[in-house]
């Protein structure tokens, strides 16, 4: 049985993973059909979207970049630059191939933003970690769960539209994307626990959450006038 938990200390001490097949930049308009058909040839790839950070409340920037990844090979589409293909959202609705990510609400609700339509074939990994006995819900500890390795995160909050993507982005946007397929393809060689196993897991962490919540918020005592 997998291990539920994982402390960020824990995950620190492992190897360093990064993805470290090809990469495709799609920054013009002339590469997009070639992308999309190389990726038909996939019935299930990974997806992620990074959007430059704001720094500044009530600002906010649009989806800068999609990554869409299978084992090998990854590409990375610059929104920013491209704007949103048709044949990218007609991807994004097709049924038939599917998409793994985790946390899609937010990355679809800015896609739709850029271009409507109506996504299919995606599978969120939160939605189905717990019935594999995990109880984290970050990519980053997920990962560390499954295959002992860390993602690194040192890139986030670096700016997406600069005019150049470092290589350093590059990889980070692709490990994202690659590593959400990883693990869905690793949970599906895994045993699923049943329903009462995750309501107890459950039940359990609630309890160390309250009994936390109370240590660092402890009952305020009344003074007492002699």
């Amino acid at each position: 049985m997998l291990i539920s938990k994982i402390t960020k200390e824990e995950v620190n001490l492992m190897p360093v993973v990064i993805f470290e097949g090809e990469i495709t930049l799609v920054d013009d308009l002339s590469k997009v059909d070639f992308a999309i058909e190389e990726l038909r040839k996939s019935p299930i790839v990974g997806i992620d979207t990074e959007t430059k950070p704001s720094f500044k409340r009530g600002t906010y920037y649009k989806v800068s970049l999609v990554q869409i990844s299978n084992l090998n090979h990854c590409f990375l589409f610059r929104l920013n630059l491209i704007d949103f293909p048709s044949s990218l959202a007609d991807f994004l609705a097709d049924k038939n191939i599917l998409k793994i990510g985790l946390s899609l609400r937010d990355d679809l609700t800015g896609l739709n933003k850029l271009h409507s339509f109506k996504p299919d074939g995606f599978i969120d990994i939160q939605s189905i970690v717990q019935s594999y006995g995990i109880m984290e819900m970050g990519l980053q500890k997920i990962y560390a769960i499954l295959f002992g390795q860390k993602i690194s995160k040192s890139q986030r909050l670096t700016n997406w539209e600069n005019p150049e993507l470092s290589e350093q982005q590059q990889r980070y946007a692709a490990t994202d994307a690659w590593a959400s397929l990883k693990i869905y393809l690793q949970l599906m060689n895994e045993k699923m626990i049943s329903k009462k196993e995750i309501k107890k897991m459950l039940d359990e962490n609630a309890q160390e959450l309250r009994e936390k919540q109370a240590l660092n918020n402890p009952p305020m005592t009344q003074g007492i006038n002699i």
